[in-house]
């Protein structure tokens, strides 16, 4: 019946509760982590540790068998003192995105785990005052890794300004439609119809961007 149907979910939601707060604490815990694996993530150094840690987390979580693990380096908008900004940025987050990718190859689960780098807008090519640049929704640039994604490659380009995307331009939509075909969804099966017209997570545009695909 309906009602035992929504006790019987209200249980399972307990219950994965429960096993989150009992494992989680462990799976969080990297000190048992070699030494050599944390040096791979940068951890022995001032400026890659913290984020090391939180993409050696990320493994960990990954190795879990965790479905969805968002990692977020902060402080990339900047809209002023960019070339210093970004090189300190860049020199944080370098190191550890590569030892993750490389620690999830090493144990065998790159390719069956999707790596996305990336943010929801790129720069402008011109100043923003004196050294700051705005957003750009005309041309962005994103990494992927494992997940059945064709290494080695160089996906679309801009003009020579690089200010609009010019070949193989790849919408949200169609980024969106890819990552779901990879999870062995059909985002077109998602649609649904709400206030007289059709809804999916793709907003009813998307495709699945097969050139990447290995």
């Amino acid at each position: 019946s309906a009602g035992d149907s929504e006790l019987e979910a209200r249980i399972a939601s307990y219950e994965l509760a429960f096993r989150m707060q009992m494992e989680a604490p462990g799976v969080q815990d990297v000190s048992e982590e070699p030494e050599a694996v944390k040096k791979l993530y940068g951890m022995d150094q001032d400026n890659t540790r913290k984020f090391g840690e939180q993409c050696l987390m990320a493994r960990r979580f990954s190795e879990a068998g965790v479905r969805f693990i968002q990692v977020t380096h902060r402080y990339w908008d900047s809209h002023g003192n960019l070339r210093k900004e970004h090189a300190r940025l860049a020199g944080e987050m370098d190191k550890p995105v590569a030892g993750l990718i490389t620690d999830l190859k090493q144990r065998g689960l790159l390719d069956e785990t999707l790596v996305l780098w990336g943010g929801e807008f790129g720069r402008t090519p011109v100043a923003q005052g004196r050294d700051g640049r705005d957003h750009n929704p005309h041309a962005n640039t994103m990494f992927l890794a494992g997940g059945g994604i064709k290494p080695g490659i160089q996906y679309g380009a801009t003009d020579e300004y690089g200010y609009y995307a010019t070949e193989n331009r790849v919408h949200f939509h169609d980024l969106h439609a890819t990552i779901l075909h990879q999870l062995g969804i059909d985002h077109k099966k998602l649609t649904y119809s709400y206030a007289g017209r059709d809804f999916r997570l793709t907003d009813v545009h998307g495709r699945v961007v097969r050139d990447i695909l290995a």
